[in-house]
């Protein structure tokens, strides 16, 4: 190709694997942005040690999920190369480097920033030199009264075989010298710590000099490990931890009932595939082999860390400090008028077409909504689908409430919400007990749509009430992520969601929908038609802009639409949260498309799609992200914003996002992110600031 031809899609191979990113390593990347958030002395101190906990809790969900299935390629010979053209091997070495660095980075930060941090505000974690007399006394005590009655240690000798421990659970393996009560000398020996003690024991008060001060668990196992072995010496004890597969495999085809082959999996869960060994970076060398020997790992799976070897336990100490200065401060969640101020959230919704985005807006009247159709004679059904909603859910205690009173209850729940799966067995069972029916979806299909339907007998007619998120019924979900909740009577959007309800429910063929689009059938398409007509609309010289917020962008189809809107002028903004395999900035391809990653206070969760369409704007938010996953093999939802003041409000919530220069990290395009902050003279934007400023309040 000469300067003065241009690159075109005809002219380019957009399939080629130097413009894609690695999925499973942008996924790393989000996480180390998360681990940043512990140094930003910008976030309150507790904060920030929340920030360190959350890394360790996605790093260990990466292992399980992430990294168990590339492993898996490999053993069964079923390695899959992605559009980035990695082979799993490269890939998982890549990982293993990167995980390595930051693992070791992460304890960095915890003990010579955090630790003192938290210190010079009298919050310590003491160590076992550090124990007064005082203290001593009662952490024999405690050991007495609580720990050794439950601890079982495990000699190793032939009759006794190195135990199957289970995921993620705390253990330590012991040096001993000896013999045992039966002239056995077994050297070795494995103590499981008690999965139902708190691994982080706060001191009474009065043992606390008016701070705040806590004990590690594995303190107490250690300083009085030889009382478990008596008559032996205890030459060492070492805390480690496995990670282990915890992806589930069901096969659909031969489960008679997708229910009972869950609950028979979830034990499985426990005992999956060794994925990762952390070991304290004193034990010795000769223990460390030998435990990766037990666990059939190599040396590139091993982490040797430098304090606890699980530090997402560190967040039980957070609810434990009564320092408000110490963490954000609380707000008020708005509420808007037609809902604050009218008898009926009936009336409230079919006064206007109501938005709301949590938590910047209260979730209440969703839940709202819900109980007072439970009691409302008037209110003859209720449909709802349920991904995640917790085990002490108010939806579900509403839906539980409309059944009892009578009303046609069907609640389409996905038992197979990673990791929710055993609470969503238990909340299935509660619903039918009252009496709804309650169903599991599709087979092969993960339910991920968020859509409640209300049929109410108003006059002589029946009317629809809906609502539409983006995010799940979840309560403490919708305080800590940011999610749109959309609340309506529009017949046509009514009419779609009851067919939806009918293809999940029944069997029939995909009914023609109006207004809506959903996966798998029709989202996919539509929003590759949509990233088409900019192109068109730049190619006739016309004004083009697409922004699209998710929590990742990975499927490949829908990334060369994007790369072949930006070859022809389209100015597009993305706003990912994690994953991203497009590759911004490339000269002649991708140069017209900014990818940033907001990090902060909440979770970003919403999902919004919006097409400038030569100046008539088209918005759509719904519950799928950008990813094959999403728009191939789950029942999705998205709904448009017809709405004109709402169209604004999103536009401009979504600009916000775009001119953040405090908690937006820009993708660069060696896949590097950078943070972004004020220069001189810049105001300070925070998007996040900005939505509790203008929402927070009653309107």
């Amino acid at each position: 190709m000469t300067d003065a031809q241009v690159a075109t899609p005809a002219t380019i191979d957009l399939h080629s694997p130097e413009l894609y990113f690695n999925r499973e390593l942008s996924h790393l990347q989000f996480n180390i942005r998360v681990l940043e958030q512990a140094l930003d002395e910008r976030h309150p101190l507790l904060d920030r040690l929340f920030f360190l906990c959350i890394f360790s809790k996605n790093l260990d969900e990466f292992y399980e999920v992430r990294v168990a299935n590339l492993v898996q390629q490999l053993t069964y010979g079923r390695e899959q190369a992605g559009a980035d053209g990695m082979h799993p091997r490269q890939v998982l070495n890549e990982i293993h480097q990167m995980c390595s660095e930051t693992v070791a980075r992460q304890y960095s930060i915890l003990n010579d920033v955090l630790l003192p941090a938290l210190e010079s505000e009298n919050i310590c974690f003491l160590r076992r030199a550090d124990w007064s007399k005082d203290q001593r006394t009662w952490v024999k005590q405690y050991f007495s009264d609580y720990l050794q009655p439950l601890i079982s240690p495990i000699g190793l000798d032939p009759s006794h075989p190195f135990p199957r421990l289970v995921n993620k659970s705390l253990n330590f393996i012991v040096a001993l010298e000896g013999k045992d009560a039966f002239g056995r000398e077994t050297g070795l020996a494995i103590i499981p710590a008690p999965r139902s003690l708190a691994r982080i024991i706060r001191l009474p008060d009065n043992l606390c000099d008016g701070g705040d001060n806590f004990i590690f668990l594995s303190s107490v196992i250690h300083e009085y490990a030889d009382e478990l072995f008596p008559g032996m010496k205890v030459k060492g004890c070492y805390q480690f931890r496995v990670t282990r597969n915890a992806d589930l495999e069901i096969d659909h085809e031969e489960a008679a009932d997708l229910a009972s082959a869950l609950e028979d999996e979830l034990h499985s869960r426990n005992f999956g595939e060794e994925m990762r060994l952390e070991v304290a970076d004193n034990c010795p060398e000769e223990l460390t082999e030998f435990l990766l020997k037990q666990f059939t790992l190599d040396r590139s799976d091993l982490f040797q860390v430098n304090g606890p070897v699980n530090l997402s336990r560190l967040m039980e100490v957070i609810g434990q400090i009564d320092r408000p200065d110490l963490q954000y401060a609380p707000f008020t969640p708005g509420l808007p008028k037609n809902l604050s101020f009218k008898k009926s959230i009936f009336e409230g919704i079919r006064d206007r077409d109501t938005l709301l985005l949590h938590p910047f807006e209260s979730f209440t009247p969703v839940v709202d909504l819900l109980r007072e159709a439970a009691k409302d004679p008037n209110v003859r059904a209720i449909k709802q689908t349920l991904y995640r909603t917790g085990a002490k859910s108010e939806i579900v205690n509403a839906l539980v409430d409309a059944a009892r009173n009578g009303k046609e209850i069907t609640v389409v729940i996905e038992l197979r919400a990673r990791f929710d799966e055993e609470e969503n067995l238990y909340l299935a069972n509660r619903l039918q007990e009252a009496g709804a029916v309650v169903v599991y979806g599709v087979v092969g299909y993960k339910t991920h749509s968020k859509m409640m339907l209300i049929v109410r007998k108003e006059g002589d007619k029946y009317k629809r009430y809906v609502h539409l998120g983006t995010g799940n019924y979840h309560a403490g979900n919708a305080r800590a992520y940011t999610d749109y909740s959309f609340m309506t009577c529009d017949d046509s959007i009514g009419e779609d969601v009851h067919k939806l309800f009918q293809q999940l429910t029944g069997m029939g063929e995909a009914l023609r929908i109006k207004k809506l689009i959903h996966a798998p059938f029709t989202l996919h398409k539509k929003l590759i038609e949509l990233v088409d007509r900019e192109r068109a609309h730049a190619e006739a010289g016309k004004p083009a802009l697409i922004r699209m917020k998710a929590n990742g962008l990975t499927e490949p189809k829908l990334i060369r639409a994007l790369y072949k809107a930006s070859m022809a002028g389209v100015k597009v903004e993305l706003i990912i949260r994690g994953m991203c395999c497009l590759r911004p900035g490339i000269e002649g391809i991708s140069d017209n498309i900014e990818v940033c990653s907001i990090i902060g206070r909440f979770l970003e969760h919403t999902r919004v799609y919006y097409f400038h369409n030569n100046g008539k704007d088209e918005i759509y938010a719904g519950s799928a992200d950008l990813m094959e996953r999403n728009l191939l093999r789950r029942v999705e939802t998205a709904f448009p914003v017809d709405n004109s003041k709402l169209r604004e409000r999103m536009k401009a919530e979504l600009e916000v996002y775009m001119r953040d220069n405090t908690q937006a990290w820009v993708l660069q395009p060696d896949g590097q992110y950078l943070r972004q902050t004020p220069q001189e003279g810049d105001d300070v934007i925070s998007g996040q600031s900005w939505l509790i400023e203008k929402l927070a309040t009653s309107r």
